[in-house]
Parts: structure tokens; C-alpha cells; sequence
């Protein structure tokens, strides 16, 4: 009894002192949900995620004089997930985003054998800009593959040439299957809100953590501890604890945050994703235990915390999707217990593959926290002046 009330005594502590910082609302409650917004908002627009897959409007800018090759240059950029909207001039499309514009005499100077340059032009810069282009490259040599069809076929390019095209037998085919049961590509919010909740998990029980026993340590509190019955074990765990609340208190406020503002849908295996983000949370309370007895300043303190959760967040894969990365960098998060977590969390939200999908990384990410946590606690730092 008397080892329990002072674990919870020091947890209590810890939990007051924490709550006592506005560091702790700033990072924890408030910064998630703006980066969580500003994320899930700009990938969202990099197409994918869990709405109808929409057609992006674009202007073809062909006159008249362009000719029908026009007119199959605009049924291929339908064929790529794009809006059509044909305009006679670059004036006539000002308003539009992407514009693809063809010269004049087009399909005369295409069939002829003279140059033909389109130019595809978009205002707006960000992720989905590399894409465009190659949508729009694809649907433009998409054409030049037809014309040399039907030159081998020995017919003249037109409409009812290019309908036959149209109906020949593929010799090469690529089926497109989902890897679980989900079918629509993730992004945007259900990238960015496991991702974010993670990341600040780390950079807020990493930094007080670590901070708090450096403060604990200057101002010589450890030591009048030392002195009451409370043991370094108690003390340990209490002050484990204590992070471990603030870490619960920061997932929930975050998954309902997620639930309201964002329209998260987590899935039917929510239990297995608490346990996840707990294992997680009981790795930075331990990491921070173990950074707290071996840094001397406030300021070494902060700067590791914040330097490490921002590292491990990007190669992770919390920021961004980490299979648009390099295959380096996908190796290497593999390795990583940021990876593991963001790992789990696709598997559970994302492909719905079941609770038993998460269990390796939640096993791995448990396993790590407990031996970072024994080596903190048999850190004899704790103690010292």
C-alpha cells in the first residue's frame, strides 16, 4: 500500500506541475490540431483520400484551325481525371488553374510531320503540380501512340479510326487491386491525423519529461527526496506515470479533436489503436526519463527533444506518406519506432486489415519502452547534484 501511494503521490505531482505550464497546453492541445489542418489540408489536395475520386477542371485553349486531333487530345485528358472545358483563347481561360494550350493548325502540322508543341501551363505551385504534368504528358503522347496505330493499320487518322483504336484487344493489361479492404488511396486528414498525434506525443513527453528532472535536479529536489521514504524505484515509476497521464490525456483530446473538426473515421479496431498510442506514449515517457539523466541544462534538454521528434517524425513517415519517399528512407523506418507506430495506424484506420495487423509493431514498440524505461531508472543521475 505504502509503495502505491507514493507511485501515485509522485505521478500526481508530475501531472500538476505539467498542468501548470502553458507549454504543455501550446504543444500538446493547440499546435496538433493547426498542424493537422495545414498538413491534411495541402495533402489532401495531392489526390486520393476518402471522398469520390474528383476530376480536376482544366482548359483546352484549341481554336478552330486546331482540328480534330483537338477534340482527341481532350477525350485522353478526360481519360486522366481531368474536366475538360474547351475555350477558343488564352483570354476565354484566364480563369482557370491548368490550361493546356494548342496551336493552330494542329492536327495539319501534327499529321504532316511538322512541329507541334502544346504547352500546359498551372498557377497554382504544391504537391500535385508533378502530377499534372505527367497526367497531361500521358494523354498527350497518349494521342501520338494512336495516330502511329493507325498509321500501321494502315488507316487515316479520324474519329472512326480512333473508335476502332479504342476497341482493340489490349496485349498488356495491369489490374489494380487494393492491399486491404479499403479502396480509396489515403490522404490529406487520415495521413495527417495519426501522423500529427504521434509527433506531438514525442515532442511534448520527451521535452517536459527530460526538462522537468533537470529542473528537479538544479534546484535540488531529487536529493530531499532522497532523503523521505519514498525509494528511486517509487520515484521512477511515480514520475513515469505521471507522464504516462499526460500522454492519455493528450490522445484523447487529440482522437476527439480529430473526431469533430476533421471528420476522422477511426475504424472498428479502436481499442488496438489506443493500445498502440499508449505503447507509444510509454516509449517517449521512458525516453525522456532516460534523456533527463543524461543531459545538464534546460536548454540541452529542449533542443534534443525537439531536434529527435522532428527527425524521427520525418523519416518516420508522420508528416507525409512515407511510400512517396526514396527506398532508403523506407527501409530505414522500418527500423525506426516511429515508423512502427505509423505502420500500426495504417493498418488498423487505413486498410482495415484487423487488430492482429498492428500486433508486431505494437509488441516491438512495448518492448523498446520497457527496456529504455529500465535503463532510465537504473540511471544513477537521477540523484546526483
Amino acid at each position: 500500500m505504502n509503495v502505491m501511494r507514493n507511485v501515485c503521490f509522485i505521478a500526481c505531482r508530475e501531472l500538476r506541475f505539467a498542468l501548470k505550464s502553458w507549454e504543455t497546453y501550446f504543444w500538446g492541445f493547440v499546435m496538433p490540431v493547426v498542424f493537422t489542418y495545414f498538413i491534411g489540408t495541402v495533402t489532401g489536395q495531392s489526390g486520393g483520400g476518402s471522398g469520390p475520386a474528383a476530376k480536376d477542371p482544366i482548359a483546352l485553349v484549341a481554336p478552330e484551325s486546331a482540328g480534330m486531333l483537338a477534340d482527341r487530345v481532350g477525350q485522353r485528358l478526360e481519360q486522366n481525371q481531368f474536366a475538360v472545358e474547351r475555350r477558343p483563347s488564352a483570354a476565354a481561360a484566364e480563369s482557370y488553374a491548368r490550361r493546356l494550350i494548342v496551336p493552330d493548325r494542329f492536327t495539319h502540322s501534327a499529321l504532316g510531320g511538322g512541329p507541334a508543341v502544346l504547352e500546359f501551363q498551372r498557377k497554382e505551385e504544391g504537391l500535385a503540380q508533378d502530377y499534372d504534368r505527367f497526367r497531361v504528358a500521358r494523354a498527350v503522347y497518349t494521342v501520338l501512340a494512336d495516330i502511329l496505330v493507325c498509321a500501321r493499320a494502315g488507316e487515316e487518322p479520324g474519329k472512326e479510326a480512333f473508335d476502332r483504336v479504342d476497341k482493340m484487344p489490349r496485349t498488356l493489361t495491369v489490374e489494380v487491386r487494393p492491399a486491404g479492404t479499403r479502396t480509396k488511396v489515403p490522404t490529406g486528414f487520415e495521413q495527417a491525423v495519426p501522423g500529427m498525434m504521434i509527433m506531438f506525443t514525442m515532442v511534448v513527453l520527451l521535452s517536459h519529461g527530460s526538462v522537468s528532472l533537470v529542473i528537479e535536479r538544479q534546484q535540488g529536489r531529487l536529493k530531499r527526496l532522497a532523503s523521505t521514504p519514498i525509494s528511486c524505484g517509487e520515484l521512477a515509476v511515480g514520475k513515469w506515470l505521471g507522464w504516462m497521464v499526460i500522454g492519455a490525456i493528450q490522445i484523447l483530446v487529440g482522437m476527439t479533436a480529430a473526431t469533430v473538426l476533421f471528420h476522422m473515421d477511426w475504424g472498428p479496431d479502436l481499442p488496438m489503436i489506443l493500445l498502440v498510442l499508449l505503447s507509444f506514449s510509454a516509449l517517449c515517457a521512458s525516453t525522456g526519463m532516460l534523456l533527463g539523466n543524461l543531459v545538464r541544462t534546460e536548454g540541452q534538454a529542449v533542443a534534443i527533444s525537439v531536434l529527435a521528434a522532428n527527425v524521427l517524425a520525418t523519416l518516420g513517415g508522420l508528416c507525409w506518406p512515407i511510400e512517396i519517399t526514396p527506398g532508403w528512407m523506407q527501409k530505414l523506418a522500418e527500423c525506426l519506432p516511429t515508423g512502427w507506430a505509423m505502420h500500426a495506424m495504417h493498418q488498423l484506420i487505413t486498410f482495415r486489415a484487423g487488430a492482429s495487423a498492428a500486433l508486431l509493431p505494437l509488441i516491438a514498440v512495448t518492448v523498446l519502452a520497457a527496456a529504455v524505461g529500465w535503463l532510465g531508472a537504473r540511471r544513477s543521475g537521477i540523484f546526483s547534484g
